[in-house]
């Protein structure tokens, strides 16, 4: 139900399940390699759809979830539809690359200097958001670039998670350290995600097992077909 793109729990039972206790650092949530996604301040967003799933959110914080969640959606896309120009910006002393390009209201949240009292003084509609949902609003803007970077490491992860290994002769697969045939040699993982969570299985590893699976999942059809 959990993995470990969902939630920090997700991340320690699979350590410890398939990792043991042989390095205990991994007990640290700054080690769970999705951190910028699991942070506390959005547990709530993360995790509420998948306890209403289950049944063990009740009808009130179900409602209470749906509305913030909602009005989160509002305030961004409001966010979002607010540009000015860097000359524009200028009259407000806020100061730009003069590059030409407008900015949203939500790009300039993530500049250090620039947060959501400075943005209220040059569009008061602002104002009218909420003001705990404009503190979520500023940490995803925050983070937007680093979180879109992560999104894309989560989906590449999702999608190269069920991929089955099967009977593969490790050592016919080009690329891969000697270290690393030995370990999935001893461990003989059933799919790509069981190898990742072997010790000394880096990404790269990882990746050129991924690769080779989809060329020889390629290659099977054209000799099939000759």
């Amino acid at each position: 139900m959990f993995d470990r793109a969902d939630g920090y729990l997700g991340v320690m039972i699979d350590d410890l399940v398939t990792r043991g206790i042989t390095e205990p650092y991994r007990m640290f949530t700054s080690r769970a390699e999705y951190r910028l996604t699991l942070r506390a301040d959005n547990a709530d967003q993360r995790l509420t759809d998948k306890g209403i799933a289950l049944g063990c959110v009740g009808r009130v914080r179900s409602q209470h979830h749906g509305a913030k969640m909602a009005a989160l959606d509002a305030a961004k896309t409001l966010a979002k539809s607010l540009t000015l120009t860097p000359n524009e910006a200028a009259r407000f002393g806020l100061a730009l690359n003069h590059d030409g390009h407008r900015r949203s209201a939500f790009e300039l949240l993530a500049y250090p200097e620039i947060g959501w009292a400075e943005l209220r003084g040059i569009w008061p509609e602002l104002s009218a958001v909420d003001p705990s949902i404009a503190v979520h609003l500023e940490i995803d803007a925050k983070y937007d670039v680093y979180l879109k970077r992560q999104t894309a490491d989560v989906d590449a992860f999702r999608r190269d998670e069920g991929l089955m290994l099967g009977d593969i002769d490790y050592s016919l697969v080009p690329g891969l350290s000697n270290e690393a045939r030995a370990k999935l040699d001893a461990a003989r993982p059933r799919t790509v995600g069981q190898a990742g969570r072997l010790d000394g299985l880096t990404p790269a590893a990882l990746g050129i097992l991924a690769a080779y699976l989809r060329r020889e999942a390629r290659r099977k059809p054209a000799v099939a077909s000759a």
